[in-house]
């Protein structure tokens, strides 16, 4: 007898500054899903959060995944309700491991763990705390120097100090971090809101176009050194794993979102080409950066390396500094995204990893009395 396939939710979109990358992301897991060889354990059914955070079935979904773009609301079935959370749609209830593809606010950050966890259904990826941490780059950061692992000098700033006292913060950070820096909001990804600063009025006008997406704020001293990324999966009752190092080679000034989404802007070097050494610190770091703000299931792992001529204290070793950077415990899953790829690079295939991720959710649910993951 041929065993019912599991109803897997799939969960996109999201009111978030990434609502559209998230569209993308779903679109590429939704063919993982469907792929032959998953068809036969997985009926998916897709469901979609609009930009306001209503919820929608899978007709809603399936056209939003079609289409590849946000809807509008004309777009959807009317009269629309209110804005947010307020019930599931038809099909919802009866989902039986749920598989958020969201990032950012609302969805990358606790808030939709949380209700799954309420709901003691399991669910792909870090639980509250995890998810809440690995959000919030201030406290990412601050869970990163517990730890002790190296970053770039940094700062928090709050958009209440900006709104103060706008002269004494950009002198502060002046003195403190110099130029050039990066301003960031603390709970955006996908380069959302960030700027670089070469000067007092581009600071100034970054901690600005910052503070006006978050009230959280970070600012990091500018490196000059290569960027590599390192994915990771397990936690809970499966070791953590660490595939292959890639790097992200562009020509722009910086990695904006620009060049992250548009084609031919950038592109990705699997593996690394990095000293065997440095590549296994930098798997080692990565998987102690899970386990310093609790994150399992999916994460990736970024890291700045700037490399050195010489090593003097140890001449055969290879020489350079590794600075961890920030982990993403929901990362892309778009053409263009690091995560797949790095694991596809290390033996693991699309569809293959997300029937894992799959397993592994429904694993560490049913070893937790409480219905979910809760770090």
């Amino acid at each position: 007898m041929t065993p019912t396939p599991l109803a897997v939710g799939l969960i996109f979109g999201g009111a978030s500054g990434e609502h559209a990358v998230s569209i993308r992301s779903a679109a590429t897991v939704a063919a993982a899903v469907r792929h032959p060889d998953n068809a036969a354990r997985y009926a998916l059914r897709c469901f979609y959060i609009d930009p306001e955070g209503r919820w929608w079935g899978p007709d809603v979904a399936e056209a939003v995944l079609a289409q590849g773009v946000p809807a509008p609301p004309d777009q959807l079935p009317q009269p629309l309700p209110e804005p947010g959370f307020r019930g599931f749609p038809a099909g919802a209830l009866e989902v039986a491991v749920w598989l958020p593809v969201l990032h950012g606010p609302n969805g990358e950050d606790g808030t939709i763990q949380g209700l799954f966890t309420l709901m003691q259904v399991p669910y792909v990826g870090s639980g509250v705390l995890g998810s809440a941490v690995g959000m919030d780059k201030q406290a990412m950061k601050a869970a990163f120097a517990a730890a002790g692992l190296p970053q770039v000098p940094y700062a928090c700033v709050s958009a209440s100090q900006l709104a103060q006292d706008p002269d004494g913060l950009v002198a502060k950070l002046e003195a403190d971090l110099g130029y050039p820096c990066f301003v960031k909001p603390a709970n955006l990804g996908s380069s959302v809101g960030i700027s670089k600063a070469t000067d007092r009025a581009s600071l100034l006008a970054g901690l600005r176009t910052a503070a006006a997406l978050d009230p959280r704020l970070v600012v990091e001293q500018g490196v000059t050194a290569r960027e590599l990324e390192c994915a990771v999966r397990g936690g809970g009752h499966q070791p953590l794993q660490a595939s292959v190092l890639g790097e992200i080679c562009f020509d722009a000034d910086w990695y904006d979102y620009d060049t992250k989404y548009s084609e031919g802007k950038s592109h990705t070097v699997i593996p690394a080409v990095v000293p065997e050494p440095i590549a296994a610190r930098a798997r080692a770091m990565a998987i102690q950066a899970c386990e310093a703000v609790g994150a399992m299931g999916l994460s990736r792992v970024d890291f700045f390396y700037g490399e050195t001529s010489a090593n003097e204290a140890n001449p055969g070793e290879p020489s350079g500094t590794l600075w961890l950077n920030e982990i993403n415990t929901l990362p892309g899953f778009t053409s263009q995204s690091m995560y797949p790829m790095l694991w596809a690079a290390s033996g693991v295939p699309l569809p293959q990893l997300v029937g894992e991720l799959l397993e592994g959710a429904r694993e560490w649910h049913q070893a937790t009395p409480l219905g979910g993951p809760l770090a």
